[in-house]
Formats: structure tokens, sequence, C-alpha cells
């Protein structure tokens, strides 16, 4: 079986996918990048029988998920109810009870094909960003080997039950998520930055006269 595995190479668990996925076959191309790399050309010119998608940081093209000889299939780092981006920070702004990772069949539109695979696990009361991403990850490490392990005894997929539960958060809406008001009650205040605080990330922030003041911990 000839597979593509694009991914963020510095990602937690990322290595382990890959070396797990190499115990089942030598035939795969790594493609690694971030938010400002273009989509891998080369990709375009093989056919392979498996296209993953793993903590990726592309949308891959309808034109290479029409290639692909079997399977597209994508590891998102959230569950059914918080497809999309931003999925770690509404689920701690909703105090919600659960969270997990999600494999699913790729569709041209992000995190909406036919999913095939959940794992979740119970979320702290003082969840953070970075403590919910390192569980997450762990979720979603476990749930590949799962799903890769089914694909190779019984050459075909798992069958879930489980449905998106929304569309998928849009940049925007983690935009407004993470933008202080003045209005805003200390509560309120501290509910956001809990959401949206992550060390070495883009920050809550404020606008004041036009120009944005981001929330900053160590200063």
């Amino acid at each position: 079986m000839k597979i593509c595995f694009l991914t963020k190479i510095e990602k937690q668990g990322v290595k382990e996918a890959i070396s797990f996925t190499k115990k089942i076959t030598k035939d795969i191309d790594v493609f690694s990048g971030d938010s400002d790399s273009a989509f891998p050309v080369t990709v375009n010119k093989e056919n392979y029988d498996l296209l993953i998608s793993y903590i990726s940081p592309w949308i891959v093209p309808k034109v290479i998920l029409d290639k692909t000889k079997r399977w597209n299939i994508n590891f998102h780092p959230g569950p059914p109810e918080y497809p999309g981006i931003g999925c770690f920070n509404f689920a701690i702004y909703d105090t919600a009870k659960q969270f997990g990772a999600t494999a699913h069949l790729m569709k041209p539109k992000v995190d909406t094909g036919q999913i095939i695979g959940v794992k979740r696990f119970a979320m702290a009361n003082e969840e953070t960003v970075e403590s919910l991403s390192i569980k997450t990850y762990s979720a979603q490490l476990a749930l590949f080997k799962e799903i890769l392990e089914f694909i190779r005894i019984n050459d075909s997929l798992p069958i879930s039950v489980e449905k998106w539960q929304r569309q998928p958060y849009k940049r925007n809406e983690l935009e407004k998520l993470a933008t202080i008001d003045s209005n805003m009650n200390k509560t309120e205040i501290d509910k956001r930055i809990r959401a949206t605080y992550y060390p070495g990330k883009p920050a809550p922030f404020t606008v004041l006269g036009g120009y944005r003041f981001e929330y900053n911990p160590d200063r």
C-alpha cells in the first residue's frame, strides 16, 4: 500500500505516527509544513492508495482527493462536537465535560466527511489550551494506531455511528472569541483568556484607538 502522509512534523505524536505507519508499509511519502507552506506539488504527481492528513496545515484540493485509489483520512484534534478551527478553545469556553479526537474521510470542505472513529476523554474543570492539546494529541495517536491496524487486518474501514454535530468553526469565530471588550466583566475576561491563551501563539486581545493590545502574562 502506497501512503501519502501530510503533517506538521514538530507536533506531538507525529514522529510516532510516522514510525507506526512504516511498520505497515515502507512505501510512504511524508510531507510536512506549516501554515505558511505551499501545498506540496509532488503529491499530484503520484498515485496513492491512502492519503493521511495528520495535524496537517493544508486543505487538500479536490483534484488530489479524487486521485487517491482507496481512502483519504483526516485525523482531527477534536470530537464531532468541535469541527473546524479553534476546537480546543471553544470546548474550554463552553466548559465541556468531554473532548477527544476524530478520524474521518475527507471532503473538499474541512471536517465534514464520514466519521470512522472517535476517541474521547474527560476534560478537567480548569483545562487550559496547552493541557487540553497534550491530552488530545495523545488520544489522536491512539486513535490513529487503531484505525491503521484495523485497515491492515481487515482491508476495509471501521464503521462509526458518530456524526458531526455542527458546521466547522471558522477563523473569524475564533478571532471573535479571543477579543476582549471593555464592557465584559472580569469573569468573562478570565474565561476568554483561559480559552484562547497558548504560550507563543497569537493571544487574546483588545483593540484601542486602532491598535491591537495582546494579553501577556509574563509582563
